[in-house]
């Protein structure tokens, strides 16, 4: 992927200028306007213009839509943005995990966790996402019906817990999934919703259901930890390497952050996956040529064989599929920051305590930065003849500092998935338009159903 500081087309940016959003209801600010559609709301905004004032309830907001800001507030977070509070939901699942630990405390357990996500530690990982996906591909036959949005998310729960737990299953993989799903709901609710104004302290029906699920994913991490500890051998898996990881200090994580930190990487490595993988079968079903393109590369590129970690590099076209779906159905679909004092977006001052908001969903949409953006193009990403894309103008996994760990992971295990499947068979998804629906990650708005075609 090329790279360049302004945009694609002969359009200018708007400049940096905050202007004001649409008009908002006393007390409630714009939030029932957020919170009917997320998605369209962010895309009204930046209509707007490219720096828009809006209020969530009574919370002053900055909604930004130019790269340039976008890249400034990625990569200043820890010095001039710090991370909000991300509500009652999210923290009874997150704890104090990466993506919500602040300061030192963000520090120190980044220096902790990183070493189980390098390159070198994926590449082993690689061998265990490919046989799951081959043992999966082994199930199917030409003319099955599956539900594509339930076999990704069991394949890649799968390989979650053979590469954090270093077993097939957790003590009880159901239960494990089941609270999952109940969090994913709980805080896009959550987060959309009224609930999203209330005090900590206030007791709702869906409040009752997260902390009820965040006990599960609780005992569940927890009986997997004591079995590792309790053993005496040396396993490779991300969750053994965290037990063992120590600080500058010599010290370890404790219990809490163990769970905070597994969790987090459980849902990198399993729910995004997922979802990217179900939207890009979705893409490839209703645009053949591009189905076409792709099965053309695995069986120049791999043949009869199936695709390992030293096939990754070769298999660009792949790539540039999962980079082209994550463009158009971003799983994260959501960054913020509040400012600190002294911060500033486009050379323009922010005030204190404002909530700066940005969203992949939106920027990725942008015809400034994305020719024909509405349609799935994987040639865009191709790094000789491509577009030239805006730094910053594509940031799935965010940017600076506080950049995704598990980039590196996702990206190899969605394009070894593709490939071991798409090698085999087409899956042509129902008719029907599928919408996205923003709650923890980006999920299909019901079951995707399709019909299985040996290739």
């Amino acid at each position: 992927m090329s790279t360049q500081t302004g945009p694609a087309l002969d359009t200018p940016p708007r400049g940096h200028a905050l202007v004001p959003g649409p008009k908002g209801l006393p007390l409630l600010g714009n939030l029932p306007q957020f919170g009917k559609n997320p998605l369209a709301f962010f895309e009204l905004l930046r209509g707007h213009g490219d720096m828009v004032r809006w209020r969530f309830g009574r919370n002053r907001c900055v909604f930004i839509s130019d790269p340039e800001c976008i890249g400034e507030l990625l990569t200043e977070t820890e010095s001039t943005f710090d991370q909000p509070s991300l509500g009652v939901a999210f923290r009874a699942v997150m704890g104090n995990g990466l993506i919500v630990a602040r300061g030192r405390d963000w520090r120190r357990k980044r220096s902790l966790v990183q070493p189980s996500v390098r390159p070198k530690q994926v590449k082993s990982y690689a061998a265990t996402m490919a046989s799951s996906a081959v043992d999966l591909a082994d199930t199917w036959s030409d003319g099955q019906r599956v539900d594509i949005k339930r076999e990704m998310a069991a394949l890649t729960q799968k390989i979650a817990v053979r590469t954090i737990f270093g077993v097939d299953t957790p003590a009880d993989s159901e239960a494990m999934g089941r609270a999952m799903d109940v969090a994913q709901l709980e805080i896009g609710k959550e987060f959309a919703g009224i609930g999203a104004l209330l005090p900590d302290w206030v007791p709702t029906p869906g409040r009752a259901r997260i902390r009820k699920a965040a006990a599960v994913i609780d005992s569940e991490v927890g009986r997997v930890a004591a079995r590792h500890r309790d053993g005496e051998t040396e396993r490779p898996d991300l969750l053994s390497r965290l037990l063992t990881a120590v600080d500058e200090s010599g010290e370890r994580l404790s219990d809490e952050e163990i769970r905070d930190e597994t969790v987090t990487l459980y849902i990198g490595g399993h729910e995004t996956t997922s979802s990217t993988l179900v939207w890009a079968w979705y893409l490839l079903s209703r645009n053949p040529r591009v189905r076409e393109a792709l099965t053309e590369e695995l069986d120049r590129v791999l043949g009869d064989r199936e695709p390992g970690f030293e096939d990754y590099a070769q298999l660009t076209y792949t790539q540039a599929v999962v980079k082209e779906t994550l463009r158009l159905y971003p799983t994260i679909w959501l960054i913020t920051g509040v400012a600190k004092e002294g911060a500033r977006l486009g050379g323009l001052p922010i005030d204190e305590g404002t909530r700066v908001w940005s969203s992949q969903w939106s920027t990725h949409r942008d015809a400034r930065w994305f020719p024909e953006p509405e349609e799935f193009r994987p040639e865009r990403w191709d790094a000789e003849r491509g577009d030239e894309i805006a730094e910053y103008a594509w940031f799935p996994f965010g940017g600076g500092p506080r950049v995704c760990l598990g980039t590196r992971f996702a990206m190899v295990e969605s394009v070894l998935i593709l490939a071991v499947l798409a090698r085999r068979f087409e899956l042509d998804v129902e008719p029907g338009v599928i919408e996205p629906v923003p709650s923890l990650t980006l999920q299909p708005d019901r079951d995707v159903l399709a019909t299985v075609r040996a290739r």
